[in-house]
C-alpha cells in the first residue's frame, strides 16, 4: 500500500498526510495509541509524541505515572498545525540500532507515520540514518472543514484502523454517524478500508476512554459487570503484592492514611494562599471523591515499584543509623550505607511527584541518579546515587578539603559535565525541560571529580521552542543566578539555564560566590565581564579576576576564552545567548586544548 511503501513515488495527501484545507491551520487533535513495550505508560507516550502528559493522563482517566496494559487503546492530545500542504503533528525521534523509516513508521508510530513523510521531513539525514540521530517525525493529523464545523465537529482523531476494523464499527465505537466519518475520509459506502492505515474520525465532543475499551471476550458464565469489575480489582492486588510484598503494603497502608490527610491539608492551605501557576498553565482537575485519590496513589505505587526500589523505613533506619546526626550531609540529606555501598537519602515533604516522575524516566552520567523511594509518616525519602566529593560549592567557597584544590583542566571538565547534562535535559527530553536552579551548591562531584546535576525540585517541562517563551507569575530560584527576563517578566525558557551556567562558570574560575561577582548595585554581571576583559592592564588584571588558590597555574588565552563564554551566556537579550549543545562543543574544544 501507498502509505506503507518507502519506495512509492506517489505524493499525495494519502502518503505525506492530510491536505491542509481546514478552517484553521492548527488545532486540537486526538490520535489512537495501542501501548506496547516499552511504550505502554503516560510517560513513555506522551514523550513518543511530545504530548502533554497531564493532559494524556486526564483524558484516559488515569495517573500521570500510570502504565497501560498490553494493547490498551490510548487516546493522544496532540496540537495538529499546517506543516506546507499538509497537516501534521511533529514530534522527533533519536534513532537505535537497527531503525529504519519504515520501522519507525509502521512499528514505534504504528502507521501513525509514514515512511515517505519521514524521509520527506529529515531530507539533510544521511539515508544510513546514523544511531543516536534526532530525527522529525510528522504523525498523521488534520483540522476539521468549515462544512465539518457548520456540522457540529470540533475535532478529528487519527485511528490506526485493525483487521476486521469498519468504517461502521469504528464510527459506532466513538458514537459517530457513518455518512460523517466517509465523508471526511471521502469514502463511498463501497470502499474498503485496510488495516495500517489512519482513518479521520470526525467528533463534537473530545474522545472519551470509554470509548477505547474493547469488549473482551464473552465469559464461560454469565457475570454481572460489577463482578468483573471486582475480579479486576483482585488481580491488580495481587500485582501489587507480588511488586512490593510484604512489608511494603505497610507503606501502601501508610500512603492512603496520608493521600487523605494531604488531599484535607491541600485544601486548607489553597482557601488561605494564592500560588500562581507554573508556567505550562495548566490546572490539575479537582478529585471529587477521596478513594478515587487513594486509588491514583496506590496506582502510582505500583507503577513506581516497577522502575524504583520501593524500600522499608526500618530499612533506611538501619541505613542512617536512625538517622543519627553524624550521618547528615547537610539540610535534610543523609548519607546511608545500602547494601555495601554509599546513598543519599533526602527527607521531603509536599508534591514530590513531578521530580519523582522526572528523575524515574531520565538517564544521563551528568544527572543525578534516583534508586528508590520510601514513604512513611507523611514524608518521602528519595534515595539517590552518592557524590562521594560532595558539592561544588564545598571545594570552590569553603575550607572544607584539608588544602585539596581543584586544577584548571578539572574546572573545565565540570563545567563540561554540566553543560552536557543540562544539553540533555534540553535537547533530549521530550517535552524540553528546564532547570530553573543551576547553582554550585546543586552539582555534585564523584570519586573522579566528574559532575552531576542534583537537586530537580523546581525543573518543569515547557513546550516552548528555540527562541519562544512560556509565562510565569511564579518566580523562584536563586539570587544572582536568574535571568533578568525572568525576573523582570516571568519569560521562561532554556535560556534561564544558560544564563545561570554562565554565572556558574564564573564562580568555578574565580572562587567567588555569585552575589559577590556583581560590581555596583543595578550593573549587569555582563558590564562586570567587559571591565575585566577590556582593561589595559589585562594580564594583571585577570589575575585578580581568576581564583588565587590556583596561584597561575591555568593557560592565559583559554581563560580570557573560557570568560567570553561566560559573558555569551549572560547577555541581556536571551535571544543572543548560545544553545547548550554549542557551549558543550565550545568548552569540549577548551578541554581539549588544556590537556594537551
Amino acid at each position: 500500500m501507498a502509505t506503507t511503501d518507502c519506495n512509492n513515488a506517489d505524493t499525495s495527501n494519502s502518503v505525506l498526510g492530510y491536505s491542509c484545507n481546514g478552517l484553521n491551520r492548527s488545532c486540537q487533535a486526538y490520535l489512537i495509541f495501542r501501548s506496547l513495550p516499552p511504550f505502554d505508560s503516560v510517560v513513555s507516550i506522551s514523550t513518543l509524541f511530545a504530548s502533554d502528559p497531564s493532559q494524556l493522563s486526564q483524558i484516559n482517566s488515569v495517573s500521570e505515572i500510570a502504565t497501560f496494559e498490553t494493547n490498551r487503546m490510548v487516546i493522544v492530545p496532540i496540537t495538529c498545525s499546517c506543516s506546507g500542504q499538509y497537516y501534521q503533528a511533529n514530534t522527533s525521534y533519536v534513532i537505535k540500532s537497527g531503525d529504519t523509516y519504515l520501522l519507525i513508521a509502521n512499528n514505534t508510530f504504528q502507521g501513525l507515520s509514514t515512511c515517505r513523510a519521514l524521509q520527506e521531513q529529515n531530507r539533510n539525514v544521511s539515508n544510513n540514518l546514523p544511531i543516536g540521530t534526532r530525527v522529525v517525525v510528522p504523525v498523521r493529523c488534520a483540522c476539521p472543514t468549515k462544512n465539518q464545523t457548520d456540522v457540529g465537529v470540533q475535532y478529528l482523531l487519527s485511528y490506526l484502523v485493525k483487521p476486521g476494523d469498519t468504517v461502521e464499527i469504528i464510527s459506532t465505537r466513538f458514537g459517530v454517524d457513518t455518512g460523517r466519518t466517509l465523508e471526511a475520509n471521502r469514502l463511498s459506502e463501497q470502499s474498503t478500508i485496510h488495516p495500517f492505515t489512519t482513518l479521520l474520525v470526525p467528533l463534537e465532543n473530545p474522545p472519551v476512554d470509554s470509548q477505547t475499551i474493547e469488549s473482551p471476550p464473552p465469559p464461560p458464565s454469565s457475570t454481572s459487570n460489577s463482578s468483573s469489575s471486582e475480579g479486576s480489582k483482585k488481580t491488580w492486588i495481587y500485582v501489587v503484592v507480588g511488586v512490593l510484598s510484604g512489608s511494603t503494603l505497610l507503606l501502601i497502608l501508610g500512603a492512603i492514611i496520608y493521600c487523605k490527610c494531604f488531599a484535607r491539608s491541600n485544601k486548607k492551605e489553597s482557601d488561605s494562599i494564592v500560588v500562581s501557576k507554573s508556567f505550562e498553565a495548566r490546572e490539575k482537575p479537582m478529585k471529587k471523591e477521596l478513594d478515587e485519590e487513594s486509588q491514583d496513589f496506590l496506582d502510582s505505587m505500583s507503577n513506581i515499584a516497577q522502575s524504583l526500589e520501593v524500600y522499608n523505613f526500618k530499612e533506611l533506619q538501619s541505613a542512617t543509623d536512625n538517622f543519627s546526626p553524624s550521618c547528615l550531609i547537610k539540610g535534610s540529606v543523609y548519607r546511608g550505607t545500602i547494601n555495601g555501598d554509599f546513598a543519599a537519602i533526602k527527607k521531603m515533604n509536599g508534591d514530590v511527584s513531578k521530580e519523582i516522575n522526572l528523575l524515574n524516566r531520565i538517564n544521563h552520567s551528568n544527572l543525578i541518579r534516583l534508586s528508590g523511594i520510601c514513604f512513611n509518616d507523611g514524608n518521602w525519602y528519595l534515595v539517590y546515587e552518592f557524590a562521594v566529593n560532595g558539592p561544588l560549592s564545598d571545594w570552590i567557597f569553603d575550607n572544607k578539603n584539608e588544602g585539596k584544590l581543584l586544577n584548571w583542566a578539572q574546572r573545565i571538565q565540570i563545567a563540561l559535565d554540566v553543560a552536557t547534562g543540562l544539553n540533555y535535559l534540553h535537547s533530549f527530553t521530550s517535552p524540553t525541560h528546564v532547570h530553573k536552579d543551576i547553582k554550585s551548591s546543586n552539582v555534585l562531584l564523584d570519586g573522579d571529580f566528574r559532575a552531576k546535576i542534583a537537586n530537580f525540585a523546581l525543573a518543569r517541562p515547557t513546550d516552548a521552542q528555540e527562541g519562544e517563551f512560556a509565562l510565569t507569575r511564579h518566580i523562584v530560584g536563586t539570587k544572582g543566578f536568574m535571568a533578568p527576563e525572568y525576573l523582570e517578566n516571568g519569560l521562561v525558557s532554556t535560556k534561564l539555564d544558560v544564563y545561570a551556567f554562565g554565572v556558574l562558570m564564573l564562580e568555578i574560575l574565580t572562587g567567588k560566590e555569585a552575589t559577590a561577582l556583581y560590581g555596583e548595585e543595578n550593573m549587569h554581571l555582563s558590564d562586570t565581564l567587559n571591565i575585566v576583559l577590556n582593561n589595559e592592564d589585562g594580564q594583571e588584571s585577570l589575575g585578580h579576576f581568576i581564583d588565587p588558590s590556583m596561584q597561575g597555574n591555568y593557560p592565559l588565552e583559554l581563560a580570557i576564552f573560557v570568560i567570553r563564554l561566560a559573558d555569551s551566556c549572560l547577555k541581556k537579550n536571551p535571544a543572543h545567548r548560545p544553545a547548550m549543545d554549542e557551549i558543550v562543543q565550545s568548552l569540549s574544544r577548551i578541554l581539549k586544548a588544556s590537556l594537551t
